[in-house]
């Protein structure tokens, strides 16, 4: 019942957020945030499937929010299905997506109990969504289960709330927020109803525990090899994302299923 709360109150949040979560998605489908993240992407998808043309891979996106990461996809050509618990991010989705909503199936759907048959998808991609989850375990479990054999799973993610329980993480927060300040920079890491997420948290399992060493132990006792990219933000932060979040540098964990 506790988590169950969380969830409700995630929901509840993230729909008042969605009209402002949906203009950062689209500063960066304006700026070259969107070459940046897409030859990730692609680098990441042609490393794993060498030879393996984007069409042919079924790729989910888990927490879309408001549609970022599949509007690259589908850019990309890959077939795109992007699931959101809050139906008001995926309004936001589609918008974003414009002509090539379309072609992205837009489902609304729990990250923790997906409504998908095993082995369904080549590659499942987040992005900061895993910390903000009541039970990340189940939900890290159902994107191993709907992978299929050989399949990719890419987790871009930080220690976000790390602060709200470790002196050094708050002073290093602090620091960002002065230097932002100090450069004139727009401070992305404070903003509408910021108190109500960080009550949230408080109370969220991974705001305590530095990863990403717990994704790692958890995926490979799920049976998937991982391994994790802890220099991922220097290929595709914004100069003012690496000054707001200097002290929670963005991770990718990347795991793949093994063959039958």
């Amino acid at each position: 019942m506790y988590r169950q709360t969380i969830l409700e109150e995630n929901k509840a949040y993230w729909t008042g957020r969605a009209c402002g979560y949906s203009e950062v998605n689209r500063l960066e489908l304006a700026t070259d945030q969107r070459r940046k993240w897409r030859d990730c992407l692609r680098a990441e998808i042609a490393e794993h499937f060498p030879g393996t043309a984007p069409e042919c891979l079924r790729v989910l996106e888990v927490g879309t929010g408001p549609g970022f990461f599949a509007v690259l996809l589908s850019e990309l050509g890959c077939a795109v299905t992007a699931v959101d618990l809050t139906p008001a991010m995926l309004t936001e989705a589609k918008k974003n997506a414009g002509l090539l909503a379309d072609r992205i199936s837009f489902l609304e759907m729990n990250a923790e109990a997906l409504d998908f048959p095993d082995g369904s998808f080549d590659v499942v991609v987040s992005r900061n969504l895993t910390w903000n989850l009541p039970h990340p375990e189940r939900a890290c479990a159902e994107w191993a289960r709907v992978l299929r054999p050989g399949g990719l799973l890419l987790n871009f993610d930080a220690n976000w709330y790390a602060y709200l329980f470790d002196g050094e993480a708050q002073a290093a927060y602090e620091r960002d927020r002065t230097n932002s300040a100090a450069q004139g920079v727009p401070d992305q890491n404070v903003g509408e109803r910021f108190d109500v997420m960080e009550d949230i948290a408080r109370r969220v399992p991974l705001s305590a525990i530095r990863r990403p060493a717990w994704d790692l132990k958890l995926l490979r006792g799920l049976g998937l090899s991982a391994e994790a990219d802890e220099d991922v933000w220097q290929r595709v932060w914004s100069k003012t994302e690496m000054l707001n979040f200097a002290s929670t540098p963005l991770f990718l964990v990347r795991a793949a299923k093994r063959a039958v």
